[in-house]
């Protein structure tokens, strides 16, 4: 008697793993499907995000470039230790304002963003060491420029080509 109630529960048995088993899959398929939704309405507010910090730090490299910050802050009658104030102030400034783009830029992107600042920080405190603070700003304007056509480049360039190179990559 067991044997045959056995027997008998055996289609039961089968058919109630196939059911399991088909909407399990069926289950796994449709979180997929909603992950995959989701991802994709991420993706269309994120990438507008990535791009807009994309913009915003470069446009915070080039106002930071010495040639750019130089010819926005010097005035005819400021010595050259209150021109060096405030170019660290400003760029400072820009940099605390820009923080939150790191977010959305690549952890390397960023480090060469923070590099950068770091650098054009460093070239105009080392060309403030060759002028005295009383001087015209304009002693202090140049040293900061011979320094520039020394390196051939300003700090900012490498950092503004990773960001492009970055950008770049969004698109393939």
């Amino acid at each position: 008697m067991t044997g045959q109630v056995l027997l008998a529960s055996i289609p039961s048995l089968i058919v109630m793993f196939t059911a399991i088993y088909m909407m399990n899959r069926h289950t796994k398929k449709e979180h997929d499907l909603k992950r995959m939704e989701l991802a994709v309405n991420n993706r269309k507010i994120v990438t507008p995000l990535r791009f807009q910090a994309y913009e915003r730090v470069i446009i915070f490299l080039e106002r930071i470039t010495p040639n750019s910050i130089i010819v926005r802050l010097q005035t005819p009658k400021m010595n050259a230790g209150q021109l060096h104030k405030e170019l660290l102030e400003l760029i400072r400034a820009e940099y605390e304002h820009n923080l939150s783009q790191q977010l959305y830029l690549s952890s390397a992107s960023w480090e060469k963003v923070r590099t950068a600042k770091e650098l054009t920080i460093q070239l105009i405190n080392n060309a403030a060491d060759k002028v005295k603070p009383e001087t015209n700003a304009m002693e202090l304007s140049r040293e900061i420029f011979d320094r520039l056509i020394e390196k051939d480049k300003a700090p900012t360039h490498e950092a503004i080509e990773a960001l492009k190179k970055e950008v770049a990559l969004l698109f393939q």
